[in-house]
């Protein structure tokens, strides 16, 4: 495949990793377009509304100016001003990650690996500006500087790691490494063969942990949404969207179920979640007053759970248990022994890797959801972030210090 083909067929892709992504918010509106409104509004009302929330669902902030009459029959303070929407779906950006991924793996089994990927990046730059250039209307107004690089530098980061992983998987190409990766192994290599140990021990052990805990998180949600489906149909019944009405609301729930467990995972920590200023949702009890018209709000915890402290348990014992696979792992023939103190400082360095995952994902998934109160909605990352370091940390060295058992060399 010579380079023209190459940049052609990325360019192609940039293409239609957008258009799947605005797709898929443009189709329901569209058909609301015909069957509500008889096709009697103008088709760009829609397109723009479908831009803002592809926008959105990329980290980009949208500014809300509502009318007179909807601010009224909204009923909520601060809803007649102009007010901030800043809560990522970011099942929009997941699915811009993973198609770039597939980009960037495309673009590395040909001769020219850094055409195509520059060329998919800034294709998609470029897209990405024509849409935010075109969402922009009276009622909201994406910020332009975030419309012009959040979605290209979330898309870009899909497209690198695609194309560093299918480099991987190349003999003839996984033999010549790029200057900044030799300075980093040539940096690393000179490090005492303990703590190279170390470092590699958290962070495989605290990434492993960090999951964990988001998988238990996803299960969680899996249950609480087929424990309360009563309720949730229940409230689809009361907001009376009718089909298409219903079936736009069910899309935006499924964008953001990755917040969702990201926010169980913050509840499993201890912090919990706000769902609106002066409100909370938490191992202790939930507390919440006017929450936004989502149906799948109803599978929220209600009171204080019974057992709720149990929760804590849960990133205690996922750190504990990743540690002591992590040490059987680094215990292998021929690797020294290392000292308790070692053992300690990887568990803690464990601790600080999730936490700072975890914390990450905690502040990409809380934001503004509406006027008033819901201008806090979701965890405090930095408190996300500190709790989960202390508890996976501290439950990760005393798991190093446990799994003491070695594999017996072979002679």
């Amino acid at each position: 495949m010579n380079r023209i083909t190459t940049a052609l067929l990325a360019a192609l892709e940039a293409l239609l990793v957008v258009a799947i992504g605005i797709g898929l918010a443009m189709v329901p509106l569209t058909v609301l377009w015909a069957a509500h409104f008889g096709l009697s509004v103008e088709w760009f009302v829609f397109w723009r509304a479908a831009a803002d929330i592809w926008l959105l669902g990329n980290g980009v902030d949208l500014t809300v100016q509502l009318g007179p009459d909807i601010a009224a029959a909204l009923g909520l303070a601060g809803a007649d001003t102009p007010f901030l929407i800043t809560v990522v779906p970011l099942g929009f950006a997941m699915l811009s990650v993973l198609m770039g991924m597939h980009t960037g793996r495309r673009a590395a089994e040909t001769p020219h690996r850094w055409t195509g990927v520059g060329v998919a990046v800034g294709s998609y730059a470029v897209l990405a500006a024509l849409v935010t250039l075109s969402a922009v209307s009276e009622t909201v107004t994406p910020n332009q500087l975030q419309g012009l690089v959040l979605p290209t530098l979330i898309y870009a980061a899909g497209v690198v790691a695609g194309a560093e992983l299918g480099r991987r998987k190349t003999v003839e190409v996984a033999k010549r490494l790029d200057p900044v990766s030799r300075r980093i192994r040539s940096w690393y290599r000179k490090l005492p063969q303990t703590t190279r140990i170390v470092i590699a021990g958290a962070l495989r052990g605290g990434t492993a942990a960090a999951a964990g805990v988001l998988i238990v998180s996803a299960v969680a949600v899996t249950v609480l949404i087929a424990v309360n489906y009563a309720t949730i149909i229940g409230l689809y019944e009361a907001v009376q969207a009718g089909v298409v009405g219903g079936g736009t609301i069910t899309l935006a729930q499924l964008a953001l179920i990755p917040n969702f467990v990201i926010w169980a995972t913050a509840w499993f920590i201890g912090p919990g979640i706000a769902m609106g200023v002066g409100s909370t949702v938490s191992p202790i009890g939930t507390v919440v007053g006017t929450l936004p018209g989502l149906p799948i709000f109803g599978a929220l915890p209600q009171g204080t759970p019974a057992y709720g402290f149990l929760g804590l348990l849960v990133p205690v014992l996922i750190g504990f248990v990743c540690a002591v696979v992590t040490r059987q792992r680094l215990d292998r023939p021929g690797v020294p022994e290392r000292t308790t103190l070692e053992h300690i400082l990887t568990g803690l360095g464990m601790g600080v890797v999730a936490g700072a995952l975890l914390g990450l994902l905690a502040w990409w998934s809380a934001g503004a959801m509406g006027p008033g109160r819901l201008v806090e909605v979701g965890p405090d990352p930095l408190l996300v972030g500190a709790l989960a370091a202390a508890e996976i940390g501290v439950a990760a060295a005393l798991g190093m210090l446990a799994g003491r058992m070695r594999i017996p060399a072979k002679r």
